[in-house]
């Protein structure tokens, strides 16, 4: 069996596609800047290994051994004074380089939906950057571009928590948020798979109304929806742009640019929004009781 090599393996997919790795009894070897974070999620990778990506010499020698890379490594906010630029682009190079080196056979990098489009956006510009180098490299790879993750879809439900929710135009654009474990079985298949680049969302195909729609109804609430006009979005993006520094504003312009916009992927998987915001119903009720 292949022995793959797993970078962002405590991250929010990477834990996911850890706990496939593991389920379909893969060798893998995990990159983690903070192992303990494995052992929490009751995963153990047959190697690990404690680096920091950004920094080659911790990774030197890293896919030694290794037919198969995956990487999710990418940053949705910057911390550590590190950018888009040091972590989505600088870090996965870095992880390819040792790819190269040692003659991984394939690649497998977790990027966005509609990236290439986005390419204004400076955390979709980093991702692109290294999708081009990729492409170059001459090693087999797969670009996978995943819709957004339910777990993006935690604001909404938190808005309809705290009794309003506000969408920008008239809530009609669509989307197909995916959950982090369909996307891990997705990611795991690709091993297999000769597709070089794909797309790919959740089961449902939801306007913004309906999933605002369902937030309300989860909780036993009447819906409360505000309409906001597009042209505000664009005037406050500009205002952040100018008073607050990137660390801040580079999540904000993604989140705010891609709820004015359709997000459409082929649909697959099984989880549906209405058991995530559900599971999050019931967690927010354990709370209460404890």
């Amino acid at each position: 069996m292949k022995k793959i090599l797993l970078a962002g393996s405590t991250g929010y997919l990477g834990i996911y596609i850890a706990k496939e790795l593991q389920q379909r009894s893969y060798f893998f070897r995990a990159i983690a800047r903070s192992p303990e974070k494995l052992a929490k999620n009751d995963i153990e990778a047959n190697e690990i290994l404690k680096a920091e990506l950004t920094d080659p010499d911790s990774i030197k020698k890293c896919c030694e051994g290794v037919d198969i890379v995956i990487s999710t490594v990418g940053i949705t906010r910057q911390k550590d004074g590190l950018t888009y630029m040091d972590v989505d682009y600088q870090a996965n190079m870095n992880l390819l380089i040792e790819a190269q080196k040692s003659g991984a056979k394939k690649f497998i990098y977790i990027s966005v939906l509609n990236g290439e489009k986005l390419r204004n956006l400076k955390i979709c510009d980093a991702k692109e950057l290294f999708v081009e180098q990729l492409k170059r490299s001459g090693i087999d790879y797969c670009i996978v571009r995943p819709n957004g993750f339910f777990s993006d879809m935690s604001e909404i439900f938190n808005m309809a928590k705290n009794g309003r929710i506000y969408l920008f135009g008239k809530g009609k654009l669509k989307a197909n948020p995916i959950h982090g474990e369909d996307l891990a079985t997705f990611c795991v298949d690709a091993i297999e798979k000769p597709d070089k680049e794909v797309e790919i969302g959740g089961p449902e195909t939801l306007t913004q109304n309906e999933m605002a729609s369902m937030a309300f109804k989860v909780l036993g609430d009447k819906p409360k929806i505000t309409y906001i006009p597009d042209w505000i979005r664009v005037a406050a993006l500009k205002l952040v742009k100018l008073v607050t520094i990137s660390r801040f504003y580079g999540p904000v312009e993604f989140f705010m640019t891609v709820m004015a916009m359709d997000m459409l992927a082929p649909e697959y998987g099984n989880h549906t929004l209405k058991e995530y915001f559900t599971i999050l119903n019931n967690a927010d009720a354990k709370k209460l009781r404890l």
